[in-house]
Parts: structure tokens; C-alpha cells; sequence
């Protein structure tokens, strides 16, 4: 099932990664890179670029090629969540070069003052990134974020376990599937899933309908095995739990290990994320994290990416070339049709108060 790339292509690119896809993530915030160093510290004549991203969402290969024509070292660390990763620079800073968030959270730390201004003569390689990733709402001048992926969130299911069809969120709330469900750990996501089935707008800033979806998943945890992220690949591949939800791009690597899970765009719609790369404020290290961004945006480093990650790239050529080689099923997973991403939600900033009221609720969840 997994595409790999041609072996002429492969020879030419030095491409040395196993190909193990983006499960399990292991996002337990150690340097995980196969460049590594002091943070602090130049690690090569080029000097170092800290990198910090969600969790295998890379093929750390190209790392060695970065290195290899600009003699800056890549120091690597992943993170499980926006959120893990916003308290972290929140609190200490820019102790990272280049980071990727997602959509809404950029625009939260654009809002906040937390991310540099990017140079993109330093960022030649912009001009492959397709139009539709360019001034989207979250950064609408276009002058913080370069995109990187893109993907939805869906429902897996281990049919072999769950022998009903499900379309629905409301699976996730099913007692008659209790203590085999999984919901996601972090607030944005979970409160978005809550949303979605009541039928609301998932930025809604009303508090009324948020608290609606704070019952509802009250409700469903003593009926939850587990708030989890990474840890959904070895729990859905092994038959430990049978349903959960994840992103579209995981789905296609776990089926790889367990080709009895299923995925599936609940019919009340879903959540559409854009992943984009940005240089936090202060970055000390801010000229080689450009040149960082500028040889991610690459043709061939994307597909090597993609290849190893399972999501659609915002360089045009690397998804087209790539998406000429998936079956039906894998394309439309991988690249969503318009009519698909016409019932998604993009994920927005929201006001003070409301991400206050989402802190105070999650707290008060996961006590």
C-alpha cells in the first residue's frame, strides 16, 4: 500500500530512511533527530537550527542532506500537541529555531507576538508552495507561516472488533462500545468532536454551546479507555482498543500493520487543519531556520517527506507527482475532495475569554 518513491529518484537523492511511516509517534520531548547537539551551542561550521515538530511527522533523513550542503546541524524535538508546544515557548521562550503548528495556533502566537517575520528572499523555494496555501486566514498577509501539510480528521475503527458500519462522531459516545474508545488529549480537538456531533460550528465562541459539548464529553468518560495522542497507533494496531479518532495521514499507516481498521469522515463533518512552518520571536538562530524552511519547501524533500508521512504537501509538484500513484481509497483519504472538505471546519484563534472558559472546562475534564 505504501508508495515508494522511483529507485532513479531514490538512488539520486541518497534516500537512506526505513520507510516505518508516522506511527508510533514517539513525542515524549527528546532530541530524536539524527543530528544532535547543544541548543544553545554551534554543532557545525554552519552553525545549528533547532527544530521542533509534531512527532515523526518528518523523515529525518533529509536531516543529514541539510547538513551536508550547508554544514548547519539539525537538532530535532517533537511535541504532542499545539498546545504542548505553545506553554512551552510561552514560558521559556524561543528556544527553537523552527517550529510547526498548526493553523489556529499560528494565528494565536501571530496575535500574541510570538513569531518573527519571515525573509523570504532567504525562502526562494516559496514559489513552489500552491496558491490555496498562501494568505490563508490564520496568517492573512502571509508574512509568519510557510505551509507544510495538510489533512483531515477522521474516525478509525477496527472492523474485526466493531462489526457495525459507523458514520458518526456519536460511535465516541456509544456505551456499547465502553472501554474500547479512545478520545484525543487535547482540548481543541476533543471539544471539536463534541461540537461537530451536536451540530455546532466548531469556533463557536458561544458559551452556552460549549458548555453543551463539555457534558457531552463529561458523559463519555467513564465510558473512554483512554485521552490519547502518539499512543493511538499502538493501541488501534494491536487490537488493545477498537475505536478512536486521529488524523487522515496516521490512518494510512496503521492500516499498513492492521488491515483490519477502518477510516471514515463522520457524516457531521470534521476538521481540515493546515501545518505550517514559522520562526518563533527571538529566534537566535533566525537566517539558518529560513534556509531550514527554504530547503523543506523543495520538490524532492517534500516527496520524501510525504512518502514517509502519509500528507498531502502544500508544494504543488510533490502532491501531484505523488498522487498519481495512489489507489482511489488512498487519494481521497490523502487528498480530500472538494465536496468532503466543503463539511470541514478550519480551526480559527478564538477570543480570550473563550480560550479561558477551554482551559477551565479541559481542567476540570481531566481531573
Amino acid at each position: 500500500m505504501k508508495k515508494i518513491l522511483p529507485v532513479a529518484l531514490a538512488l539520486c537523492l541518497f534516500l537512506t530512511s526505513a520507510v516505518s511511516g508516522c506511527g508510533p509517534r514517539s513525542s515524549s520531548g527528546a532530541n530524536s533527530g539524527a543530528a544532535t547537539g547543544n541548543a544553545n551551542g554551534e554543532a557545525a561550521s554552519g552553525g545549528v537550527v533547532n527544530v521542533y515538530n509534531w512527532g515523526e511527522y518528518i523523515d529525518q533523513s533529509i536531516f543529514r542532506d541539510f547538513e551536508n550542503e550547508t554544514g548547519i546541524r539539525v537538532n530535532y524535538t517533537e511535541f504532542q500537541s499545539n498546545e504542548e508546544m505553545y506553554s512551552l515557548l510561552k514560558s521559556r521562550g524561543a528556544v527553537y529555531d523552527v517550529i510547526i503548528p498548526s493553523d489556529y495556533m499560528i494565528s494565536r502566537m501571530i496575535d500574541e507576538d510570538m513569531l518573527e517575520e519571515l525573509d523570504f528572499s532567504n525562502i526562494p523555494n516559496y514559489s513552489l508552495i500552491d496558491e490555496a496555501y498562501k494568505n490563508l486566514e490564520y496568517d492573512p498577509d502571509g508574512k509568519y507561516s510557510v505551509a507544510y501539510m495538510t489533512g483531515t480528521v477522521g474516525l478509525i475503527y477496527n472492523s474485526a472488533m466493531i462489526s457495525d458500519e459507523i458514520t458518526s462522531w456519536g460511535a465516541l459516545f456509544d456505551s456499547s462500545y465502553s472501554g474500547q474508545i479512545l478520545m484525543f488529549n487535547n482540548p481543541r480537538d476533543a471539544f471539536g468532536i463534541a461540537l461537530k456531533y451536536l451540530g455546532y460550528y466548531q469556533n463557536t465562541t458561544v458559551e452556552s454551546e460549549i458548555r453543551e459539548a463539555y457534558d457531552l464529553l463529561v458523559s463519555q468518560k467513564p465510558i473512554l479507555q483512554a485521552y490519547v495522542m502518539d499512543q493511538i497507533f499502538d493501541k488501534l494496531e494491536s487490537g488493545e482498543a477498537a475505536i478512536g479518532p486521529y488524523y487522515a495521514g496516521d490512518y494510512l499507516i496503521m492500516t499498513e500493520n492492521n488491515p483490519d481498521l477502518v477510516f471514515v469522515r463522520p457524516e457531521e463533518g470534521s476538521n481540515r487543519f493546515v501545518d505550517a512552518m514559522s520562526i518563533p520571536k527571538g529566534a537566535r538562530n533566525k537566517s539558518n531556520a529560513e534556509l531550514f524552511i527554504d530547503f523543506m519547501c523543495r520538490t524532492d524533500i517534500a516527496l520524501r517527506n510525504m512518502d514517509f508521512i502519509w500528507y498531502a504537501s502544500a508544494n504543488y509538484e510533490a502532491s501531484a507527482e505523488f498522487g498519481e500513484d495512489l489507489d482511489p481509497e488512498e487519494y481521497e483519504i490523502m487528498f480530500a475532495s472538494e465536496e468532503t472538505l466543503a463539511n470541514c471546519d478550519v480551526f480559527t484563534n478564538l477570543p480570550p475569554e473563550t480560550l479561558s472558559l477551554y482551559d477551565t472546562l479541559w481542567s476540570e475534564l481531566k481531573r
